[in-house]
């Protein structure tokens, strides 16, 4: 069921607050249509392409996890020897072109203000509220950060990792067990392609066998978008009942066994994760508030934002997002 933006609002007001250097309205007085900008070209582009939603809203994921939210992910520079972008854990990532736009914008009312990072943290809510999630408060004050290396992106979640491996990755950038859980619900909308489905589907253990997580009935569906040896370039939706809505189906996607991805599924094989789950999903359950994943989402993509954040000292504001200055 359709969610009001204005009811959760009022629940994240809360957000409004500094953390560090960053705090909500931080260009306020140097660029206060910074915010308007970065949104009118998130719209201007959603509207001719659905993806770029689920796009901004990885790229923002992906950035944070890999040297902190300091906009490392974009640099394309042939300069650069190895930039980060070329990881093969950020194979499919995009979103690339509507932030250097966006930079563009930007740079035309206030050179050198805004950096690249807070363009990505500011697009990313932009493309939850498009898909009909929450709008909340990005706090903003990040640096670019001066470093992009692939090497830095080796310990980034993956698709095939254990629910162990995943609980310690998120715990090394400081974020709990319930937030793997809130962050893994960005799944609910976008796509992913075969190419991370093999494993899964068809050599689960290394025996010519299937995870034994998927729901019989729903596994000849995965196997049809996804034949051994086929396309693995075919996309297919991570959340095959509302996969263009930003809602909580994915958690109940994940509690009946049709999870898409693998690493989404994982979280129904820890009993915290699957508490986590189920304390969002579980009709019966008492504490279950009808708007409780959408602000608890918000939140943990607040805290996901302050991620080894760049100040004066180690970052800098690019005037091309693509390369440093």
């Amino acid at each position: 069921m359709k969610k009001t933006q204005v009811f959760l609002t009022i629940f994240i007001f809360h957000l409004c607050v500094s953390k560090g250097q960053l705090q909500v309205g931080y260009y306020s007085e140097t660029c206060p249509n910074a915010e308007s900008i970065v949104n009118s070209v998130v719209s201007e582009a959603a509207q001719s392409d659905p993806r770029v939603a689920p796009f901004l809203l990885r790229l923002h994921f992906h950035d944070c996890f890999v040297e902190g939210c300091d906009g490392s992910i974009l640099i394309n520079d042939a300069n650069v020897t190895n930039p980060e972008i070329g990881a093969f854990a950020h194979q499919g990532v995009d979103g690339f072109d509507q932030i250097e736009k966006a930079k563009q914008d930007l740079e035309v009312q206030c050179p050198g203000i805004v950096s690249c990072a807070d363009i990505v943290a500011l697009a990313a809510r932009d493309a939850v509220v498009l898909a009909g999630g929450p709008f909340y408060e990005v706090e903003t004050g990040r640096k670019d950060g001066l470093v992009s290396n692939q090497t830095l992106a080796n310990d980034m979640p993956d698709v095939n990792d254990s629910i162990d491996i995943l609980k310690s990755k998120f715990l090394n950038k400081g974020l709990t067990e319930k937030e793997l859980v809130l962050l893994s619900g960005a799944h609910t909308i976008g796509t992913t392609a075969c190419f991370f489905m093999p494993k899964r589907l068809y050599d689960f253990t290394g025996g010519n066998d299937s995870d034994p997580r998927i729901d019989p009935k729903f596994l000849p569906v995965l196997k049809r978008h996804c034949p051994k040896d086929g396309d693995v370039n075919v996309r297919i939706p991570l959340d095959a009942v509302t996969n263009e809505e930003f809602d909580d189906q994915i958690l109940r996607n994940i509690k009946n066994g049709t999870a898409v991805i693998a690493s989404d599924a994982r979280l129904y094989d820890d009993d915290i994760t699957r508490q986590v789950v189920d304390s969002y999903v579980d009709e019966s359950s008492e504490f279950i508030s009808f708007f409780s994943f959408e602000r608890d989402f918000t939140v943990a993509m607040v805290k996901m934002g302050r991620i080894g954040v760049k100040t004066k000292s180690n970052g800098e504001i690019r005037r091309v997002c693509g390369s440093f200055n």
